[in-house]
């Protein structure tokens, strides 16, 4: 069967499946309320803890971070009152180091009142240098050295102990109430299980964004409510429900019925889906498709001892066809990926080893393996152990699933048997993938920054670890001293040439190792209904949730 043959087929059931019944009416929903679908549940919403689409999505609308880059790609403050620049005097060299000034906005409060402080930025350091505490990026609080905090209690200097690129982007510096927090990091390997996001997840004094968390139904549904203590510009709605449908056929469902009134481009419809819908949506809804930084890609266990060899890896992307795939499933609009950044990135560099599908080289790199053609197909080594790996992918997304699908069908055919499994995403990425309990290949996406350096994705300081209470979202638990020097001098290369130079030897080494196999660069589909105004896509790590104010109804 072919891989358009099986497209069609689930399409069909697609169309079938998201049908509304005759007689639901296209009703105005109020202005002052506003229904968001989402295809997943967060694990929680600590801003440090887990890595997920939808925390960061749920996150934009009652948290802030300092900065973070905006729709053109430019960093720009959120919590903060000036962006330090070298060129203004904020950011200066300093000896082998730098210091950077920050001043928090005057106006910041939680939403219980209590004012945003330098306290909050001490005690968020404190907890992200600890060793103990489980935050998924624990890289950007280590590489400060020392904090001095300013008698206003608003304005703090950092002090790093190399000059870096990256000295004024705090994206992922994000702020802790410690007048809550600190008691739950008392016990910091505890932390991640007694925080109060965890035990209290409504507490209005874990927020200060625009909106607060009012009712949390777990796996169900947000309710989000106006925080009285936020300084900026006033939201537009008096309220936001998020509603969590992890099946993407039931939620196209419900926004044709009417049950919502949009789907998040970040966490919603996987393109093909959202293609299809274009072709026959409802008048009162626009979609919007934004190309950018989101890595589709299918991380491997090492311990897995077929995978472990690179012959096997290459020879898996050399099994099937990305390009098929990308045409017959996506009308062409996912580019294929050479590694893990985009050419969407300024950073890109074509100059790299690159795997075209070609069934007759990867059934040579097999054989060179070890791993040869038996009985029914299915390839052995001299042990006589079958070639099998299972691919493990988030559950109710039907375009992961069906992709899952032209995979198994298309390495059946080199010999490989692939078993899949699907999973809520949920528990996917809360633990399967955290502390590695996939057994072969896992299926998902990374959301990238501009020209970010990713040490907490390659680095092997960054494995996650019992030790380290599974900090780190080195999910491979890739080791390589080559690439850890590539990473730590691109961190301090200031020279825009060099670094072009350094990212162009990041790349080749990525596509020669694979610690992950690259598939495509995703282009997200923004579904909204025609009143909507305000909502400008990033393409990017940065969700449309963190201009919320800017939306309008």
């Amino acid at each position: 069967m072919s891989i358009r043959a099986i497209f069609v087929g689930l399409m069909l059931t697609l169309c079938f499946a998201g049908a509304v019944p005759a007689g639901v009416a296209a009703g105005q929903p109020p202005k002052d309320e506003l229904v968001v679908g989402v295809a997943q549940f967060p694990t929680t919403l600590h801003p440090s803890i887990d890595s997920m689409i939808v925390k960061a999505y749920v996150l934009g609308f009652v948290h802030r971070p300092l900065t973070a880059y905006n729709a053109k790609g430019a960093l720009e403050c959120l919590l903060c009152t000036k962006l330090p620049t070298l060129e203004n005097g904020l950011a200066k060299l300093d000896g082998k180091g730098m210091t950077v000034t920050f001043a928090l906005r005057p106006e910041a409060k939680w939403a219980d009142g209590i004012p945003v402080t330098t306290d909050d930025v001490l005690f968020s350091w404190q907890v992200g240098r600890h060793a103990q505490s489980g935050v998924a990026n624990g890289e950007i609080y280590r590489r400060i050295v020392k904090i001095e905090a300013a008698k206003d209690k608003k304005t703090f200097t950092i002090h790093l102990a190399q000059p870096s690129i990256a000295y004024n982007v705090l994206t992922d510096f994000r702020l802790l109430p410690s007048h809550l927090e600190s008691k739950a990091f008392t016990e910091p390997a505890e932390y991640r299980n007694r925080t109060t996001y965890t035990a209290q997840p409504t507490n209005a004094g874990l927020y200060m964004g625009p909106y607060r968390l009012a009712e949390m139904v777990y796996g169900r549904h947000l309710v989000l409510e106006r925080n009285p203590h936020w300084g900026g510009k006033p939201p537009a709605f008096r309220r936001i429900i998020i509603r969590a449908i992890e099946n993407t056929v039931a939620l196209e469902a419900a926004l044709r019925a009417h049950e919502i009134d949009m789907i998040a481009g970040e966490n919603g419809l996987p393109l093909d889906q959202a293609v299809s819908l274009d072709n026959r949506k409802p008048t009162d809804v626009g979609i919007l498709f934004k190309p950018g930084l989101v890595y589709e890609h299918l991380d491997i266990n090492p311990q897995h001892p077929a995978l472990r060899d690179i012959r096997v890896r290459k020879a898996i992307l050399h099994g099937f066809d990305r390009q098929a795939i990308s045409r017959e499933m996506f009308g062409g609009r996912l580019p294929v990926a050479l590694t893990n950044v985009s050419p969407e990135d300024q950073a890109f560099s074509p100059g790299v080893a690159v795997y075209p599908y070609s069934p007759q080289k990867a059934g040579q790199l097999l054989d060179e393996a070890g791993w040869k053609t038996a009985a029914r197909g299915i390839r052995r080594n001299a042990e006589g152990e079958a070639l099998v790996i299972e691919l493990a992918t988030t559950a109710g997304n039907h375009s992961r699933e069906l992709m899952s699908q032209v995979i198994q069908m298309e390495l059946r055919k080199i010999g490989i048997d692939v078993r899949l499994r699907t999973e809520a995403p949920r528990s996917f990425f809360g633990t399967t993938v955290t502390r590695r309990q996939f057994p072969g290949l896992a299926l998902y996406s990374w959301y990238g920054t501009p020209d970010q350096v990713p040490r907490s994705t390659l680095h092997s300081a960054h494995i996650p670890t019992p030790e380290n209470n599974y900090s780190g979202q080195n999910f491979t638990a890739y080791a390589d001293p080559r690439m850890d020097k590539l990473i730590e001098t691109l961190e301090g290369e200031m020279d825009k040439t060099k670094r072009k130079a350094l990212w162009g030897d990041l790349q080749a080494l990525y596509a020669d190792d694979l610690p992950a196999l690259p598939l495509f660069f995703n282009t997200a589909s923004f579904i909204i209904p025609s009143w909507l105004t305000g909502l400008e896509p990033t393409g990017h790590d940065a969700p449309t949730s963190l201009w919320v104010e800017n939306w309008g109804g």
